[in-house]
């Protein structure tokens, strides 16, 4: 899909105010406008600029759009980066089915329904007499798998777009103090009470929901409760068999490789995986790994091999 550079469709710089947003976009809405625009592509252009300024009237939704920076051009094929929309705070109301219509695949990947802001949780409602329930906030964060495994408290910084004194958007962190509770799975979502916007007349602060992911690791990946793992064995240890020590979250086991392994095999260590009512599971995929022939003796002892083993690992594939 091809990336859209909202300030070059409006014609403004970036740093322009929400003041000179909304003055441009009067004058291109009035140029442009198909029931009384001479010019060429006027629909077309009407519709551009009506998506650019839907993103960048809205404080938030011109943060999360900053965050993609400036190198790209217009037209450039596009894909939103894998940590899009990460850390990054912004009230359950911002996105919506409302946004989809009739605006652009690149729009839709960003605000619409195909959106990492997406939410499931309403905006706060209102309390008796005139008091209202703030509206709640939401983020996506990344955690390591073993603080999933472990739990515990973790301070995490959230990124908070506000309108400073001259109308600039800008982006203020802000920390909070989490518990992260043991068994937690990506896609699930911690409540944090009164931590939305605040209520007006009295009313209670609305919430903020954290959803979980988690970060990249070295070793594990995760899918729900399961855990799997690459093992590294040398050849011998594959033909022979052999009991090998194996990393998990809860420390190194030692497992039974069994004779006449093959590379891609699965074995199972059951409930090393996450915590939970029914623990997860750990897989352990095997991959046999053939030492270098770096020296006259490993030479050696290759050729040897290749003389007295009768194999062939092509023998499936020719008949």
């Amino acid at each position: 899909m091809d990336y859209k550079d909202y300030y070059k469709i409006m014609g403004v710089e970036r740093d322009a105010t929400q003041d000179e947003l909304k003055r441009v976009y009067r004058r291109l809405a009035r140029k442009y406008h198909p029931d009384v625009s001479k010019e060429p592509n006027a629909e077309a252009k009407f519709k551009e600029v009506q998506e650019a300024y839907e993103v960048l009237k809205d404080q938030e939704k011109r943060a999360a759009y900053d965050q993609l920076g400036s190198n790209w051009r217009q037209g450039q094929d596009f894909t939103p980066p894998p940590d899009w929309g990460r850390d990054f705070e912004f009230t359950t109301g911002f996105g919506g089915d409302r946004e989809d219509s009739g605006f652009s695949d690149f729009f839709s990947s960003l605000f619409g329904q195909r959106s990492t802001f997406r939410s499931q949780h309403g905006g706060g409602g209102f309390g008796g007499g005139f008091a209202s329930t703030g509206e709640d906030h939401a983020a996506k964060i990344q955690i390591d798998i073993e603080d999933a495994f472990r739990g515990g408290v973790r301070n995490i910084e959230l990124k908070a777009p506000q309108l400073d004194e001259q109308g600039h958007v800008v982006v203020k962190p802000r920390t909070l103090k989490v518990t992260i509770p043991a068994g937690v799975l990506e896609g699930q979502k911690i409540r944090l009470g009164g931590q939305g916007s605040a209520g007006a007349g009295g009313g209670r602060a609305g919430d903020l929901y954290l959803e979980i992911g988690f970060k990249p690791h070295r070793l594990y990946q995760a899918e729900g409760r399961d855990l799997t793992l690459t093992l590294p064995i040398a050849p011998w240890e594959a033909a022979l068999g052999a009991t090998v020590p194996t990393p998990t979250l809860a420390g190194t086991v030692d497992l039974r490789i069994p004779p006449n392994a093959k590379t891609g095999q699965k074995l199972r260590l059951r409930g090393r995986g996450l915590p939970g009512p029914t623990p997860g599971d750990q897989y352990v995929v095997l991959k046999i790994v053939l030492p270098p022939a770096d020296t006259a003796e490993a030479k050696e002892l290759y050729e040897r091999m290749q003389k007295e083993l009768p194999f062939d690992p092509r023998a499936e594939l020719i008949k």
